[in-house]
């Protein structure tokens, strides 16, 4: 019963065993081996997208705070939802990789940003010229911080918005497998044919040890990446172990059966949950994530038996009155 995050889970055997014999014997370094080639040829096919850079980094932090350093300059600032991660939960690698860039935090339900919010933030930018921050990139997470999906059509607005704005879109896709099996979309039609112009596309919480690939839709940014990257300190000397999770997580699309049973296992729960007496869902439940409020004495019976799970926000109490509801978040690997 862990559901505390998708991060706990162990890494898929198929992903294990790729490392394993890729650790065997020697390998030109810090991404010359031919396996990158490999990875970068599938992913070009996989997001229909013949002309697309493709680098490999660690972590999502990573992918997201190296991404939008070549997107935003720092005297401007990133769009993005209240609740991203980028804004929540790194650390502030973001404004750190970007030279200071500033985040605008913007609301809308269920994890996405609201079109009418970003328009009117766009509208505010830069009132006075020089004084102010000036307008940067947008960041849109899919699956959201709340377990909910961005449809392509969603992407497609909120992209238009910020290219007539002139600015670029990155989207940070650490779950952006799920959000495509439970859209039954194609990769292509998620990202680039939507509007987005670098995508960071999640291995780690999909059962990689330790993945990310950035997809560059246009190669000219790559080079300043690569930049990025080495001088960030991200740039790994046995590239070959990236290469090797990310080239076994394509194999036979083995990303989105990845997927697909996370988001299955997070219905089932949905389902368990929402069917308790004095229970609610409090998002939409289209990922692997569950979002849910129940009475506090099932939430101490729950962890008592050994549940594992994050009240969500963290600051309520297990201490109080049986019928109060908790909120809590779940997440499925």
């Amino acid at each position: 019963m862990w559901f505390q995050s998708d991060n706990t889970g162990p890494a898929a055997p198929e992903i294990v065993e790729a490392v394993t014999a890729a650790n065997a014997g020697n390998a030109p370094s810090y991404g010359e081996e031919e396996a990158f080639q490999r990875v970068q040829a599938r992913l070009r096919e996989v997001f229909e997208a013949p002309e697309a850079a493709v680098r490999l980094v660690a972590t999502g932090t990573a992918a997201n705070a190296l991404s939008l350093a070549c997107l935003c300059p720092p005297w401007a600032t990133v769009y993005c939802h209240r609740g991203a991660h980028v804004a929540e939960d790194e650390c502030g690698a973001p404004e750190f990789y970007t030279g200071g860039a500033k985040l605008t935090l913007l609301d809308g339900e269920h994890g996405r940003i609201a079109p009418a919010e970003l328009e009117r933030a766009i509208a505010r930018a830069a009132a006075v010229g020089v004084h102010n921050v000036q307008k940067g990139a947008l960041s849109l997470t899919n699956a959201t911080e709340a377990g909910t999906a961005y449809t392509p059509a969603q992407v497609a607005e909120l992209a238009g918005l910020a290219h007539a704005a002139g600015m670029p879109v990155h989207m940070d896709g650490a779950r952006f497998a799920n959000a495509v099996a439970w859209l039954d979309c194609t990769p292509a039609e998620l990202s680039w044919k939507a509007g987005v112009d670098v995508l960071c596309f999640g291995g780690t919480k999909n059962g990689c040890l330790g993945v990310e690939a950035v997809v560059l839709f246009d190669p000219a940014r790559a080079w300043e990446f690569e930049l990025r990257r080495k001088r960030g300190g991200h740039l790994f000397s046995k590239h070959r172990l990236l290469s090797a999770q990310m080239e076994a997580y394509l194999e036979g699309d083995l990303w989105l059966d990845l997927a697909d049973q996370s988001n299955e296992r997070a219905q089932q729960l949905a389902a368990g949950i929402a069917a308790m007496p004095g229970a609610a869902l409090l998002h939409p439940t289209e990922a692997n994530a569950v979002f849910a409020a129940w009475p506090r004495g099932r939430h101490r019976a729950a962890l008592a038996a050994g549940a594992r799970y994050y009240l969500w926000p963290a600051d309520q109490s297990l201490e109080g009155p049986e019928e109060e509801p908790l909120s809590a978040r779940l997440v499925c690997n």
